[in-house]
């Protein structure tokens, strides 16, 4: 195997983000998480006094969101959100960018507001990923072609204090040609775009689309550290599977490894 068990699921953070998921569902994910020892898990805002019980003693960390999914709180909101979370016992904050004002070139208001959530969250020694939608930036903006507004949005997290940058909040769902909703998440193409857009000091996060092994190797292999993920079960399942089939010298046989293949 190219990686070994602790490097992939040191990179997952246990994603339990779906609305509908219940109490016994959430601590169900937080066992989950402690069971496979992924890095932690991002859990819904309401929940990070309990994941923070439920996980004492484990090496899972809590982190959760904020200005979840679609980015248009207020600034005080998200910067309120952060404190409340970092009270209750999160150390992880992903934090969603305003779309509209990073589309509409608002550069001095984006790279603020990043650095609010920033300070609020180092002033409790928590970190900060800072989540782009990529999807939302398909067109660009601000006179900004969309690799260009990429890599832009980069650099000002990074100016801003940002310890990761982040691909998709994993629900940023865009209207397709039918009528439809769909999103595409990570790709391989911005996971090279955005580690080249930040210095060492900034790690990426890939988030959207990761569903099997393969893909999460493939993730790892472009630089990014931390990947959004609620397969985590399939896919250190199947990192088991293929170790005993390698010490048994039987060939395994890959997963798709396809980045943002859309779809919740």
């Amino acid at each position: 195997m190219k990686y070994c068990y602790e490097d992939l699921a040191g990179m997952i953070d246990h994603s339990l983000l779906h609305p509908t998921l219940t109490d016994a569902e959430l601590e169900a994910g937080c066992k989950l998480a402690a069971e496979y020892h992924v890095a932690s898990v991002c859990i819904k805002p309401h929940a990070v006094k309990q994941a923070a019980a439920w996980l004492a003693g484990t090496d899972v960390k809590v982190g959760t969101v904020v200005g979840f999914p679609h980015g248009n709180s207020l600034t005080e909101v998200k910067r309120y959100e952060t404190e409340l979370a970092c009270r209750d016992g999160a150390v992880e904050i992903d934090m969603v960018i305003n779309p509209g004002k990073a589309i509409g070139g608002a550069w001095e208001e984006v790279e603020q507001e990043i650095r609010t959530i920033c300070d609020t969250a180092h002033q409790h020694d928590a970190k900060v990923k800072v989540i782009l939608e990529t999807d939302y930036l398909r067109t660009g903006g601000a006179g900004l072609s969309r690799d260009q507004l990429i890599a832009k949005l980069c650099q000002l997290s990074e100016n801003a204090g940002a310890d990761w940058v982040k691909t998709s909040s994993g629900f940023g769902f865009v209207k397709q040609p039918g009528g439809g909703y769909n999103y595409c998440g990570a790709t391989e193409h911005d996971l090279e775009l955005m580690r080249a857009s930040v210095s060492d000091k900034v790690q990426v996060k890939a988030a959207g689309g990761v569903r099997d092994l393969d893909a999460l190797i493939k993730v790892r292999d472009l630089g990014a550290t931390r990947c959004g993920a609620s397969a985590t079960k399939a896919m250190l399942d199947e990192f088991r599977r293929r170790e005993k089939s390698e010490r048994a010298g039987v060939a395994p046989i890959p997963t798709t490894g396809v980045l943002g293949a859309g779809g919740y």
